[in-house]
């Protein structure tokens, strides 16, 4: 738990810790230890991309900008993904205009916050899950 403390002091992504007689191998091992610190953040919806047999994810955008920072998990239980696949389609609207072609994307119109876990200190998300959204207001 002290580990987490400093980590988040730091404003660093994580830390590796291991055993001090052991020495590193390629694989799975209990000798060395990948502590990460997540954090919370808002961004805009921008889309959301679904694809059968794949995990959905959520476009996300910087709310001042609406440029595009990664994407989400959207790793939310079953009646919140209902509901947020609802709102993308009542709100459905056209890519932004930097964005690659992803046929698989729905787009949505600007006005639609998320709350989102990700890896703490970096610029663009990693390792990142929705968990909630709600209508700007």
């Amino acid at each position: 738990m002290r580990s987490i403390i400093l980590i988040d002091a730091a404003g660093l992504e994580g830390m590796v810790s291991k055993r001090r007689d052991s020495k590193y191998r390629s694989g799975p091992t209990t000798n060395w230890l990948k502590t990460k610190s997540f954090t919370e953040s808002e961004f805009e919806l921008l889309g959301v991309e679904r694809e059968r047999g794949k995990p959905a994810f959520a476009l996300m955008a910087d709310p001042a900008t609406r440029k595009y920072v990664g994407s989400a998990f959207v790793s939310v239980n079953r009646e919140m993904r209902e509901r947020l696949w609802k709102r993308v389609q009542e709100h459905a609207g056209s890519p932004p205009k930097d964005m690659p072609k992803r046929p698989a994307t729905q787009w949505v119109k600007p006005g639609i916050k998320a709350r989102v876990k990700h890896l703490r200190g970096e610029d663009d998300l990693r390792h990142a899950s929705l968990q909630d959204f709600w209508d700007e207001s």
